[in-house]
């Protein structure tokens, strides 16, 4: 679900840079200075990224698809000690990119490598709960693309194995690191748009014939891609909101659309009719957050809205809408300039919004710090467990489903 779709990208709203926005010098700024100055006070406490300390994580890096698309190896605290692919031509591929003569011919033989650390995980979806629970039984860290689960009893199991081991591990979800909800969660935090009552996250991604092809077989057999079910993949869109708010969603009402005679959903081994999914979840502090994820309708991308009792963000969509935030009667529709918090080899956009290089060095750093990283399994089940529950409301006509939580003890 990864692939980037060329010619349908969303425009990036104008970034100012850091020193500009502090001193509030562009044109533009002077136009709107309520608000910017609420973004000035907002991004000025996040210190620029600095190398602390020599030591180095050695990486095990799984899977030669998405894989390829983040900057272990540009990290100076970082090294690609191995890498993984069941294909020959994808193993290949990662040693190219993360510049690594040592490979395995699986995931298995990797983990048994001493001077591994941890182990990035870029395999179907899925397989991430178990290929999670091996790497963890052999003491490695994990980062992992979303989603973590597909069950609620692999969400509770791989929370056993997390708690009993205490490694640390990460979801690699790129919503949470797009620069719009970067500014978001900065603002909420300094509470600069009041209450956030109400908020929006979508993720389409409809394919041509041709990707259709590409991404749901290999060597003429389906892959997991074939006949998904929309929200088993939800956390492009309810990582807009949890991972801004860190609000819980306990409650959901979800209707998904499709026809049998679409490509996908007559036969394929999940049982799922759907090719769109639309639900409506309660926080558990009373909000509704509306949540799509499509694959045949025509839009494209991630975009969200959040509305608050004193402002509201748009993030840029691509149906040409721009990225606007509106604040005490003003309105601002230029970026911070948030390249300063991650070393400088990795300050170029490798895909989903600038995203990547912020994921690469929060793992990384959490790591050196020995702290949990921002999206930690909690967070990640979180933001895909939504998704479990609302499928079974969609099977169910849109009835309304209690939510099971999976956070920490006494939390």
């Amino acid at each position: 679900m990864k692939k980037q779709r060329v010619g349908s990208s969303i425009s990036r709203p104008s970034v100012v840079s850091r020193s500009e926005f502090l001193r509030v010098s562009s044109a533009a700024l002077f136009a709107a200075p309520l608000a910017a100055a609420v973004l000035r006070d907002a991004v000025a406490a996040e210190p620029a990224w600095e190398q602390r300390t020599d030591k180095q994580i050695r990486m095990g890096i799984v899977g030669g698809g998405f894989g390829t698309g983040f900057h272990w190896h540009e990290h100076p605290n970082c090294i690609v000690e191995a890498v993984s692919d069941l294909i020959p031509e994808r193993r290949t591929r990662l040693m190219e990119k993360y510049q690594c003569a040592k490979s395995y011919n699986s995931l298995e033989e990797l983990v048994l490598d001493p001077k591994i650390d941890a182990v990035a995980i870029f395999t179907g979806a899925p397989d991430h709960p178990r290929h999670t629970i091996l790497c963890m039984e052999h003491g490695k860290h994990v980062i992992s693309p979303c989603p973590a689960c597909m069950t609620l009893e692999d969400a509770a199991k791989l929370k056993e194995i997390k708690e009993r081991t205490g490694l640390k591990y990460m979801s690699s979800e790129t919503s949470y690191y797009r620069w719009e909800t970067i500014t978001m969660r900065r603002l909420v935090q300094e509470n600069k748009l009041g209450e956030i009552v109400y908020s929006e996250g979508e993720y389409y991604h409809p394919l041509s014939p041709e990707e259709r092809q590409n991404l749901w077989f290999r060597d003429g057999k389906p892959t997991w891609r074939y006949g998904f079910a929309p929200m088993l993949y939800p956390t492009h869109s309810s990582a807009f909101l949890v991972g801004v708010t860190r609000e819980r969603l306990v409650k959901v009402s979800c209707i998904g659309t499709g026809r049998p005679d679409e490509p996908g959903l007559s036969d394929n081994v999940y049982k799922n009719p759907f090719s769109n999914s639309m639900g409506i979840f309660l926080t558990d502090k009373g909000h509704p957050f509306r949540c799509n994820v499509g694959w045949n309708l025509h839009a494209h991308g991630e975009r969200a809205q959040w509305f608050g009792t004193k402002g509201a963000l748009y993030s840029p969509g691509s149906g040409g809408q721009p990225y606007r935030l509106q604040v005490e009667g003003e309105t601002i529709d230029a970026l911070p300039d948030y390249w300063p918090m991650v070393p400088p080899k990795m300050r170029y956009d490798s895909g989903h919004g600038g995203s990547h290089p912020f994921l690469t060095n929060e793992f990384i750093t959490a790591l050196l710090e020995d702290r949990e990283p921002a999206i930690n399994l909690y967070e990640a089940l979180a933001f895909c467990v939504p998704g479990i529950v609302a499928h079974q409301s969609a099977l169910k006509g849109g009835e309304q489903l209690v939510i099971p939580q999976f956070d920490p003890p006494g939390a």
